[in-house]
């Protein structure tokens, strides 16, 4: 008979593959048994909803919320796709959305495109009223590899082969998923949980077992990662925690990506949920901090910048236009912001012109033609963290 603490374990299923012994893990449903000990973090709890509740409080009184989240969702696009081993910044997926040339290699690029369109399909999937199911899953997988060097990895569809964390095949593996032909079955169990009613365990709490349940039963061929990470921020706005997809815990995966992969495990081979979750909701606080002071930060440059712009008289109306459209595109040229914003050229160059004599934009290629202009304290803000892994 299993202890307890065993019940959270799962169990093996060992097969033979070219004379090699496979260990396939297959996880309990959830919740856990026995129960997860919330009073353990209580006050970590408290803390992350009330650090949740004011990054949506703070969505309502943005001046402009639509920029906020079309910059925000693309920095997450990078930074969950350099967990996976991407090279892609920032800069280089708002030049490659721009039809400039990025620096990283234009797979690396189109992987984190990707994800924006991911991120943008399943919300409004969501909006439209449709569940968090087994369906809508695969579904933003299939946006998610649609395109590029993932194409040929089955999106939209469930593994029907087995795959592996780690070494070089499932019998030198860090980590085996369960067999293929039980991912249909994990899923479902999974499934069931995020629509059952259970009031003793308060959403974040939900989010960060479910997240750890996906990764562990890792249903596709690729994209499990991603997929996985952008799940909780589904599930928090499914469930009105967010009114808004403004919170994304790549930054803090990344940065304690050791931690983060130790802890997944170690929920696997001793059940240790408490660990795992006293992590996660960590990260949710200080996510939810972090996001507020950014937030911040950006309206204060935006309203000094602003002042500086009109100060100019009666040239500001061109430049404020310019302004508008940078906050949108931090990297644009003159022919962009024509194309952008209806301007004449002549127009547009002379108010970029005058931008860059206020220190707002500053030229970056050293070119006479062709020319980019980068809206530096705003990019430097939205690109901290973003470095790429080395």
């Amino acid at each position: 008979m299993q202890s307890p603490q065993n019940q959270r374990i799962g169990r093996y299923i060992v097969s033979n593959k070219d004379d090699e012994a496979v260990r396939a893990f297959v996880p309990p449903p959830l919740p856990p048994v026995p129960s997860v000990r919330l009073e353990s973090f209580h006050i970590l709890l408290e803390q992350a909803n009330q650090a949740l509740g004011r990054l949506d409080g703070l969505a309502s009184v943005l001046p402009d919320l639509s920029l906020f989240l079309y910059i925000y969702v693309r920095k997450e696009a990078v930074l969950s796709s350099q967990i996976e081993g991407t090279q892609s910044s920032l800069s280089d997926l708002l030049l490659f959305e721009n039809d400039e040339a990025p620096g990283a290699p234009i797979e690396d690029v189109q992987e984190v495109s990707n994800y924006v369109a991911a991120i943008n399909f399943g919300l409004s999937r969501l909006r439209e009223g449709f569940p968090l199911s087994l369906r809508l899953i695969r579904e933003i997988h299939g946006v998610l590899l649609a395109r590029g060097r993932e194409a040929d990895k089955e999106p939209g569809e469930f593994r029907r082969s087995q795959n592996w964390i780690g070494g070089t095949r499932p019998g030198n593996a860090v980590f085996v998923p369960p067999p293929a032909d039980l991912v249909l079955e994990c899923m479902g169990q999974l499934e069931l949980f995020l629509h059952q009613e259970r009031p003793e365990l308060p959403l974040l709490v939900r989010a960060g077992l479910m997240h750890v349940q996906f990764e562990t039963i890792h249903p596709f061929l690729d994209g499990n990662g991603r997929l996985g990470r952008l799940l909780i921020t589904f599930l928090l706005c499914a469930g009105n925690a967010l009114q808004e997809p403004i919170l994304y815990l790549s930054l803090y995966f990344k940065q304690n990506r050791q931690t983060y992969y130790d802890l997944l495990m170690r929920v696997r081979t001793t059940g240790d949920w408490e660990a795992w979750l006293e992590f996660f909701l960590t990260g949710v606080r200080e996510t939810s901090e972090r996001a507020v002071q950014a937030a911040r930060r950006i309206i204060a440059l935006m309203i000094s910048d602003v002042k500086r712009v009109e100060s100019r008289g009666r040239t500001s109306a061109s430049m404020l236009r310019v302004h508008k459209h940078a906050q949108m595109n931090p990297i644009l040229s003159i022919a962009s912001t024509v194309k952008q914003t209806g301007m004449t050229f002549p127009t547009a160059g002379a108010a970029i012109a005058q931008m860059q004599d206020l220190g707002i934009l500053r030229e970056i290629t050293g070119k006479s033609r062709s020319r980019l202009f980068v809206y530096k304290e705003y990019l430097d803000i939205l690109n901290e963290g973003t470095e790429p892994i080395s």
